[in-house]
């Protein structure tokens, strides 16, 4: 099927460019509640599964809490706080930088990118969740250097959670940006695994709670899942790349959304507006004039601002 246009990007009165995808939002018991385009075949959700990994490794050893654990469910910026929490995570179990297999990166943070001397796999956005792949194995028993082998006792794990907490079964097993096993699975899926995050088991809640409690950790300055989490209480927030996003709210109402050319600016303004459909957008003005500024953009022309991007009215109802 072809996916409708989730957003418009206008340009002084003139619609100049448009972004096609998918979403889908589930009550608290997982039914549909709003649905646009198909959510129902496979996707790579790429770094948002990140808390749905981070929940198996938990269920097989990983003794992480706080900081740490939001580290291990974090896409971070590479700012100077990310990378010493990493490094403290290593330290503590008596690994080091050369054990991540994840690949070198400057910090995506542009202050922290300048002043960096050189690529290193601690900056990686990434390296928070290698860590906790590799104390997970410390702490298992289970062999090291191979940990990103789709048949490590590892991954075979995250596997069998992914399939639990989506309710699906894992249609492809790809390779993610960081080098990591990446399991397909659908946008409804998606969306039901995190409304279970905020309503499970006390493991679930725990990922959760943690990324709640530390939203810049997950994230960084500027980052959209630090301001959604930020901005409207109880909410969880887990961006990926090319334009997948995944949001839980306090009851279990949960969103999952796909941007067909895979671009990122465009997953704010469709966030937004569920929330807004939803009542969900944060009552404190200030709060709420972040998310809205956010999902509008800068569309520019001579630095000043001539368009927004914007959601069509009807594809909301």
């Amino acid at each position: 099927m072809t996916n409708p246009v989730l957003v418009e990007v206008t340009r002084s009165g003139f619609v100049e460019s448009v972004h096609r995808g998918a979403v889908v939002v589930l009550d608290p018991d997982g039914r549909p509640i709003l649905s646009a385009g198909d959510v129902t075949s496979p996707i790579y959700p790429r770094s948002s599964s990140k808390p749905l990994q981070a929940l198996a490794m938990l269920r097989h050893g990983l003794g992480l809490d706080g900081e740490g654990l939001a580290l291990a469910c974090a896409s971070h910026s590479g700012e100077p706080r990310h990378v010493r929490g990493v490094l403290s995570l290593l330290e503590r179990y008596g690994l080091g930088e050369d054990d991540l297999r994840c690949p070198k990166a400057l910090p995506r943070h542009q202050p922290s990118m300048l002043a960096a001397p050189s690529p290193r796999r601690v900056a990686m956005n990434c390296s928070g969740k290698h860590t906790a792949m590799l104390v997970t194995c410390v702490e298992a028993g289970w062999d090291r250097p191979g940990y990103l082998d789709p048949e490590h006792e590892l991954q075979r794990a995250i596997k069998a959670t992914l399939g639990e907490a989506t309710g699906e079964p894992i249609g492809r097993t790809g390779v993610d940006g960081c080098g990591a096993p990446l399991f397909a699975y659908s946008l409804t899926g998606l969306a039901r695994a995190f409304g279970r995050l905020v309503t499970g088991d006390a493991q679930c809640t725990r990922i959760a709670g943690t990324m709640r409690a530390h939203p810049w950790l997950v994230a960084g300055t500027g980052r959209e899942d630090t301001a959604l989490m930020r901005g409207v209480g109880g909410l969880l927030s887990k961006e990926g790349a090319e334009g997948v996003h995944a949001v839980a709210l306090a009851d279990g109402t949960s969103i999952a959304l796909k941007i067909d050319d895979g671009a990122a600016r465009a997953r704010m303004p469709v966030i937004v507006a569920v929330l807004d459909r939803l009542g969900a957008l944060p009552s404190d003005p200030a709060a709420a004039a972040v998310l809205t500024g956010l999902a509008r953009g800068p569309v520019l022309g001579g630095g000043l601002p001539v368009g927004e991007f914007r959601v069509p009215g009807a594809l909301l109802g």
